[in-house]
C-alpha cells in the first residue's frame, strides 16, 4: 500500500507555506499562503507530487488523453502530471484578459481532458479552460491540483464545497491535501485592523 505523503510537511520545508498577511488575487486577504512555486522549483519534489496525485487518479480508472493547465501557475504542476500518466500536455493562457488556447495546440472532437493546477482556490481560472476546451469539442473528464484551498469538493476530502467554489459538482476533483485557510474581505480583516498592510505573494517585499 502506498504511504500518504504529508503534504504540509513538504509545503513547509520548501518555505511554501507563508505567513503573515496577503493580499489574494481575488482583493481578499489571508493570514497564510501557499507558494507552490516553492515546492516546484525542486523537480525531485514535484515528480514525487505528481505521481501520487497521478496514483489517485488511475484509482478511480479515468482515462486521460491530454492534460491542460491555465498559465502561468498550473504549467509545472500539469506537465509533471503529464507525465506520470504518460498523456500529452498544452495550456491556456490569457490574452487581454480573456482565457485561450494559442501556440498550435489543438484539441480533437471528444478528447478526454483533465484540467490541472498548482493549487485550486475557487477554480476559477481551472473552470475558465474547461470552457475553452470543451468549445473545441473536448471533454473535460476531471480537474486536478497539488493542494486544494477548500472551496470546492474533492475526491476522498469529508470537507464541504463552499458556496464560492465554481467547480461543476458533478466532475472528479483530485487533490493531495486541503488547507483550509480563512480569508478575510478588506474591511473585515483583522491583520488590517491591526495596521499591517497585505502584500502580494511574489511581489517585491515578498520575493
Amino acid at each position: 500500500m502506498r504511504q500518504r505523503l504529508d503534504i504540509s510537511t513538504i509545503y513547509k520545508n520548501a518555505n511554501a507555506l507563508l505567513e503573515g498577511h496577503f493580499l489574494l488575487s481575488s482583493g481578499n486577504h489571508s493570514a497564510c499562503y501557499l507558494q507552490s512555486a516553492k515546492v516546484l522549483e525542486s523537480p525531485k519534489t514535484a515528480a514525487i507530487l505528481a505521481d501520487a496525485l497521478a496514483a489517485e487518479i488511475m484509482q478511480y480508472s479515468i482515462e486521460v488523453d491530454t492534460i491542460c493547465s491555465p498559465a502561468l501557475g498550473g504549467i509545472l504542476a500539469g506537465y509533471e502530471l503529464a507525465r506520470a500518466l504518460g498523456v500529452r500536455f498544452i495550456f491556456t493562457e490569457r490574452v487581454d484578459g480573456k482565457m485561450t488556447l494559442r501556440r498550435g495546440f489543438e484539441v480533437k472532437e471528444g478528447e478526454r481532458v483533465l484540467v490541472c493546477e498548482d493549487i485550486i482556490t475557487t477554480g476559477g481560472s481551472a473552470l475558465e479552460s474547461s470552457k475553452i476546451i470543451e468549445s473545441l469539442g473536448g471533454r473535460v473528464i476531471a480537474f486536478a491540483a497539488l493542494a486544494n484551498r477548500g472551496f470546492c469538493k474533492r475526491v476522498n476530502s469529508e470537507l464541504p464545497a463552499k458556496p464560492e467554489g465554481k467547480l461543476p459538482g458533478h466532475i472528479p476533483f483530485f487533490a493531495l491535501e486541503d488547507f483550509n485557510f480563512e480569508i478575510y474581505a478588506p474591511e473585515n480583516c483583522p491583520m488590517c485592523k491591526e495596521g499591517t498592510r497585505a502584500i502580494k505573494p511574489g511581489s517585491r517585499g515578498n520575493a
